[in-house]
C-alpha cells in the first residue's frame, strides 16, 4: 500500500496474549495475520496516521477452514505499508517472522513515517507462542520468505536497496549476508527447490533472479521487464512459472486495468512470456498449492470515496493455470480494501485479509472456480498481511 512520506507507523511491544487455552496440533494448518493501526484513510482518500501501540500479530488455527481459531494474539508493530507479505511461517510451523517496515514519529505537530529496522521472531512451539527474539536488518524490511528446507529467509530491505540473508536455526535467527540489488525490493520469494530466489524491484518495474548455494546468496544482475510497480512475487508448486502483481500505481488504484506478469523459469534464461490483464490494482497475489489457480487481489480504490473509479469492496482476479498458460477465468467480490492472501495447504480454501473491514473473507475452491462461502471471520484490527503454513 502506498503512503506519503508523511505516512505512520508505531507499535513496540513484544509479549504476547493467548487467546485459546490450547496451542493448535501441529497438523493444523497456521494463519499469520498482521494488523496494522496506525493507518486509515479519510472520505476524499486521503491517509490519516495515527501513533503507534494498537498493532498485533494473531496466528489463526485452521483445522476448519470455515471457523478459524484465534490461538495467539501479540502486540507487535507491522505495517500496511508495502506487500502484504512482511509475515511469514517456517515449512516446520515452529517459528514466524514479522517484519517491521515503517515507525511514526512526531515532526513539529504532526506525525510521519520513517523506516524502521527489525524483525520479530515467533516461537510457535512455545504454549502459548511468544516474542523469541528482535533481529536489526537493513532498513525498512519489507516482504520475506523461508527457504523450502526452513533454514534460510530472505528480506526485501525497501529503503537500503538490498536482500538480507537471514540463518535460521529455530528461535536463534541471525543476518548472515546483505545483497545489494541497486534498486528498491518489496519482495523476495525462494523457487522451490531452494536454488533460485525471485524478487521485485518496485520501482525500476523489474524481477531479478538470484542463486542460492547453501547458505550464499547471490544477484545474477539478470532483470525481467514487468509490468508497472510490480509488488509481489509466486512462484508456482512446480516451480515452472512465477507470477508478479503489477500493482499499476505505486502501491494505490488509479482507476485502470492492470497486469500480473507471467516468468518462464523452465527456460534458460528465464524470461517474461505473457502479462494477464486483471482489476484495478492488484496487490495481494497467491498459487494455490495445487498449481492450477491464482489469486490477485484488486483494491478497485475502495479505500478512496471521492474517487471516480471507487468501488465500495475489492475483489479477486482468478487466474487458471494450464501448461504453463496463466488465463483469467473470473472475479470474485470481497471486502473493503483487500490485501493479503493465502490458500490453504490443501488447496481448497483462500483466505482474504479485508483491511477496512477488518475481516477475512473466507472463500471455496473447487479447481479454478472460486466461490464466496460468504462467511467472514472477525479480526481484532486491520488485516494488513498474511500468510499461510505450508502444512
Amino acid at each position: 500500500m502506498r503512503v506519503t512520506a508523511s505516512f505512520l507507523v508505531f507499535l513496540g511491544v513484544a509479549s504476547l496474549m493467548s487467546i485459546s487455552g490450547t496451542a493448535p496440533s501441529r497438523a493444523d494448518p497456521l494463519l499469520i495475520v498482521g494488523n496494522d493501526e496506525k493507518l486509515t484513510w479519510d472520505a476524499q482518500g486521503k491517509g490519516v496516521l495515527a501513533p503507534g501501540g494498537k498493532d498485533s500479530v494473531v496466528i489463526l488455527d485452521l483445522a476448519n477452514p470455515e471457523e478459524p481459531r484465534i490461538v495467539a494474539n501479540l502486540p507487535l508493530k507491522n505495517s500496511v505499508v508495502g506487500p502484504p507479505v512482511n509475515v511469514a511461517i517456517d515449512p516446520t510451523n515452529s517459528v514466524a517472522l514479522v517484519a517491521d517496515s515503517v515507525d511514526v514519529v512526531k515532526d513539529g505537530d504532526k506525525l510521519k513515517q520513517v523506516p524502521d529496522d527489525k524483525i520479530y521472531v515467533i516461537d510457535l512451539k512455545a504454549k502459548p507462542s511468544k516474542l523469541a527474539a528482535t533481529v536489526t536488518v537493513g532498513k525498512q524490511p519489507s516482504g520475506l520468505s523461508f527457504s523450502p528446507s526452513g533454514t534460510l529467509a530472505l528480506v526485501a530491505n525497501r529503503a537500503s536497496k538490498s536482500i538480507g540473508v537471514l540463518s535460521v536455526k529455530g528461535t536463534d535467527v541471525k543476518v548472515i549476508d546483505t545483497v545489494d540489488m541497486d534498486d528498491i525490493v518489496s519482495h523476495v520469494v525462494f523457487t522451490p527447490d531452494g536454488k533460485r530466489a525471485l524478487a521485485t524491484k518496485f520501482n525500476a518495474h523489474k524481477v531479478s533472479l538470484l542463486t542460492v548455494d547453501g547458505d550464499k546468496v547471490s544477484y545474477t544482475k539478470r532483470d525481467l521487464p514487468t509490468g508497472q510497480w510490480p509488488y509481489n512475487v509466486a512462484v508456482a508448486p512446480d516451480g515452472k512459472i512465477a507470477l508478479t502483481a503489477d500493482n499499476g500505481d505505486a502501491g494505490s488504484s488509479d482507476g485502470s486495468v492492470d497486469t500480473v506478469s507471467v516468468v518462464d523459469l523452465a527456460l534458460d534464461p528465464p524470461r517474461i512470456v505473457d502479462r494477464v490483464v486483471v482489476g484495478d490494482g492488484p496487490e495481494g497475489l497467491a498459487i494455490s498449492p495445487k498449481g492450477d489457480v491464482a489469486a490477485a487481489i484488486i483494491l478497485a480504490g475502495s479505500n478512496n470515496p471521492s474517487a471516480y473509479f471507487h468501488k465500495k469492496n475489492g475483489s479477486v482476479s482468478v487466474l487458471g493455470i494450464a501448461g504453463g498458460k496463466v488465463t483469467k477465468v473470473g472475479d470474485v467480490e470481497v471486502g473493503g480494501l483487500p490485501e493479503g492472501t493465502a490458500f490453504t495447504p490443501d488447496g481448497k480454501y483462500l483466505l482474504v485479509g479485508n483491511y477496512l473491514d477488518q475481516d477475512l473473507s473466507i472463500l471455496k475452491v473447487d479447481g479454478t472456480t472460486i466461490t464466496d462461502t460468504g462467511k467472514r471471520f472477525k479480526l481484532p484490527g486491520h488485516p494488513a498481511s498474511v500468510r499461510m503454513s505450508v502444512h
